[in-house]
């Protein structure tokens, strides 16, 4: 018997060293590339070049920024958010921990995908585009029109998130994901400059329309599906904070305030969020949650919740990341939601006072789109939605809650956000 036992430990070890040996491997694989032009780079933009509305979105698979006319819908420009893939990829396969921490990010977060980048914010002047890239554990500035990199900031831990810009442009959050934090970094040097504590993994940031406050959620560890394994996710809070001084305002557990609204739910993390502009509401998706659940701030409680049309049946292990609905986003006069419904394949457009609903479906088989983010354009209008599955993103009309206009992109857009360039 102890022959036996010990030959299956054996086996059982080998098995492991082998997985553990593939998942540390480099895939063989292509990524856009785009010349970089040092002669073109910001110190040359003078400011007499008008600023230009843009809409960016982050092409997490292939690394690759696509920034398009928020009137015209026309693609202006590429850029590679990885210049330095080579050093990067070097770095991580240079080193056993980087290796496998890469390669638990490609196969259980990525979908065998690296992730390249996940969310950008382009500079006040017009000249950068802040970016955060998971699989390299860093935010980096790229000049727009030189395509070079100005600055790179490595965070704490081993991969970077969901990131969001202040009001002034002066700062640039992003979740440390594995580090239970979120850093705030200063734009013009790079230098990361303050930091608080949040939950296990750190994802989203939103500031207050004053800039403020800003709104931070913990999602947990969303490799793990099974409502009995909960327990492992670990902490999954809302957080309210100082966005000067960067204290915890007020943490909530979610999960508290479900159930004293009568909510008995898998989970409690919040994943992204709308928040109306008079900080009174906010708009939450919640984890293998189809639909969203409204919180009123001021009285911090739960106060309504919408389930939306689920066309087919989904254990907790079928969902991406645990996420059933992902992506949000709130018209520009408040009074009307959009809900990317990430695993049912349909955009819900949402009237905020009765929500009542219309949604547009995506595809034929409802796993194929994959709609991952929702935005709203700059005056408010319409809403950018990122078609991950099908590389592309859609513009709604609210008014109307009919798609306008379709974008081709790059490999799987995640970030939608609108922002300015100088561009020569």
């Amino acid at each position: 018997m102890k022959k036996i036992l010990l030959g299956v430990l054996a086996i059982g070890f080998i098995i492991l060293a082998i997985f553990l040996f593939n998942l540390g491997q480099r895939p063989d694989r292509d990524y856009p590339s785009f010349p970089l032009d040092p002669e073109n780079n910001a110190a040359t933009v003078h400011d007499s070049i008008p600023l230009r509305d843009v809409v960016g979105t982050g092409n997490n698979w292939d690394g690759v920024i696509t920034i398009f006319d928020p009137n015209t819908y026309k693609i202006i420009k590429k850029i590679s958010a990885l210049p330095d893939r080579e050093e990067r990829f070097n770095e991580i396969y240079s080193g056993f921990k980087r290796r496998l921490a890469a390669g638990f990010i490609r196969e259980f977060i990525g979908e065998g995908n690296d992730q390249l980048v996940d969310d950008m914010f382009t500079s006040n002047d017009g000249r950068y585009i802040y970016a955060s890239r998971p699989s390299f554990a860093d935010v980096v500035a790229l000049d727009v029109n030189s395509g070079e990199i100005v600055w790179r900031t490595p965070v704490d831990g081993l991969r970077t998130d969901h990131s969001a810009i202040s009001p002034d442009g002066k700062i640039f959050l992003v979740s440390a994901s594995t580090a239970r934090k979120v850093h705030a970094i200063d734009v013009e040097t790079g230098k990361i400059v303050g930091e608080f504590e949040s939950g296990d993994q750190p994802h989203e940031n939103t500031y207050s329309e004053d800039g403020k406050r800003i709104y931070h959620a913990s999602i947990g560890k969303v490799f793990v599906s099974s409502p009995s394994l909960d327990f492992l996710k670990g902490d999954r809070w809302l957080q309210i904070v100082d966005a000067e001084t960067y204290e915890v305002i007020r943490r909530v557990d979610m999960k508290e305030k479900l159930e004293e609204a009568g909510y008995e739910l898998m989970d409690r993390a919040i994943r992204p969020m709308a928040i109306t502009k008079d900080e009174k509401f906010a708009y939450l998706q919640i984890s293998l949650f189809h639909g969203f659940f409204e919180y009123d701030i001021e009285n911090d409680r739960i106060t309504r919740k919408l389930d939306l049309p689920t066309p087919q049946d989904l254990a907790p292990g079928d969902h991406l990341l645990n996420s059933g609905h992902h992506g949000i986003a709130l018209s520009g006069n408040d009074s009307t939601i959009c809900v990317a419904g990430t695993m049912d394949g349909y955009i819900a457009m949402v009237d905020r006072a009765t929500f009542e609903y219309s949604t547009i479906k995506l595809s034929d088989d409802p796993k194929e789109a994959k709609p991952y983010w929702a935005t709203s354009s700059k005056d408010g209008t319409k809403s950018y939605v990122s078609i991950s599955g099908l590389d592309k993103v859609m513009v709604v009309d609210y008014a109307t809650r009919e798609v306008v206009a379709e974008v081709p992109v790059g490999n799987h857009p995640q970030r939608v956000r609108n922002g300015q360039l100088r561009l020569k």
